[in-house]
């Protein structure tokens, strides 16, 4: 068995630091409202911006190369957000299953979006039997609205939680899918299921050839919950974040064909069966979602090469530098913006180089306040707006280090 850092919320809270509040104006522009927090290591300041404000519940964010942010909302509606302000009416409003956590979840935009306009959504339905189930539906971009609506991949076993959810494309244009266990853990275990699997497949939905089983779009499994996807820039390997049981929330690298556990363990396992998570969460629970590694100039160096993902029961956003080079342990790690934003559900790399995040307090779980939910910007205070509102806010903590032999 191998050393694993546990980043534990102990760990993550032993660094706060405070600074007074200040009232501050209200734009109706990106950066309503701008908060900083203390120095990272480097010390670097940055700071978070309000981009939108009164989105309903927003689960996923996709950047388009005209510089459109698509969003989806839980209860089904496709927003685009533009010059600071959600479009109305809205992108497209689709008829899904709203029942506990399901809903209108992931989204991704086509590499060549700027050519054929193809955007994917993943979303639950409830069959003619009343069964919950999921599917990923590709639309076109008319320029104002979505067309043409074709299900690639259906049959995916849904449930009130754990519906997984994220769709991203990955560096080799495959279009990868996480799903929950539906609520079954059996199923995570079972090749002939999709739950709990994080799936690779083509834009049509038919399955890659060197996929790791013949005939499968399955990629991995034995996973319970995981909600993001992300490319390590300098490797091109696949990172996810997972939910645990009862904390033994995870960050996984992801390989083809791995069994990551679930449901005989989670976290931890030293189980020659099954691959160990390059982090958990020990005791604490982040309840991870979006995710995306920094590869871009507009923040200070020290931000690339960082993961950085949302924590909805954590009110959070944690950060995790893994050690060069392969990769497979936690070099330091740190959080942002405890309790400050409440729940966070994605976090995405806009074309600008700035990092985005979106809410969810308004999911059923937080404790909403005026104007949610919210999508922020991360930038440095040096590069944010002139209006700021300081609060009480976590920095990094101490490095988490990892230790013995490499993960499988």
């Amino acid at each position: 068995m191998r050393a694993i850092a546990v980043l534990t919320g102990l760990a993550l809270l032993t660094t706060l630091a405070g600074c007074a509040g200040v009232d501050a104006p209200t734009p109706s522009t990106v950066a309503a409202t701008a908060t900083p927090v203390p120095p990272t290591a480097a010390g670097i300041e940055v700071v978070s911006e309000v981009v939108a404000r009164e989105l309903k519940a927003p689960w996923a964010l996709a950047f388009a190369p005209d510089g459109r942010l698509f969003v989806t909302e839980r209860g089904g509606t496709i927003r685009v957000v533009k010059d600071g302000e959600a479009q109305s009416p809205p992108y497209a409003q689709i008829e899904v299953a709203t029942v506990g956590e399901a809903g209108l979840l992931g989204l991704a935009l086509d590499p060549e979006f700027e050519s054929n306009g193809y955007l994917y959504v993943y979303h639950t339905y409830s069959d003619n039997g009343g069964a919950l189930m999921n599917r990923v539906v590709r639309w076109q971009d008319d320029g104002e609205k979505a067309t043409n609506p074709s299900v690639i991949l259906d049959g995916i076993p849904g449930a009130r939680y754990h519906n997984g959810g994220r769709l991203k494309f990955g560096p080799d244009g495959k279009l990868y899918v996480t799903n929950g266990d539906a609520n079954s853990g059996g199923l995570a275990q079972d090749l002939n299921s999709l739950a709990g699997k994080i799936l690779r497949i083509n834009k049509d939905g038919s399955f890659p050839e060197d996929n790791p089983f013949p005939n499968s779009p399955v990629y991995s499994y034995g996973h319970r919950n995981p909600q993001g996807l992300a490319w390590h820039p300098d490797t091109g390997e696949l990172y996810a974040t997972e939910h645990g049981p009862v904390g033994r929330d995870e960050v996984n690298r992801i390989v083809a064909g791995g069994n990551y556990g679930w449901p005989t363990v989670s976290g931890d396992a030293g189980d020659a069966r099954f691959r160990d998570a390059v982090a958990h969460s020990g005791v604490d629970t982040w309840a991870p979602s979006g995710a995306a590694f920094y590869d871009a100039e507009a923040l200070p160096p020290e931000w690339r090469g960082r993961l950085v993902f949302g924590a909805l029961r954590g009110q959070r956003l944690v950060w995790v530098k893994l050690r060069a080079p392969d990769y497979r342990f936690v070099e330091e790690q740190g959080a942002l913006f405890a309790r400050r934003h409440g729940r966070i559900r994605d976090v995405v790399q806009g074309s600008d180089g700035y990092l985005y995040f979106a809410t969810s307090n308004l999911d059923g779980r937080g404790s909403p306040k005026e104007g949610d939910d919210h999508i922020l910007r991360i930038a440095p205070v040096n590069g944010g707006l002139s209006r700021h509102e300081a609060s009480d806010d976590s920095g990094p903590a101490s490095a988490a280090r990892g230790a013995g032999s490499p993960v499988r």
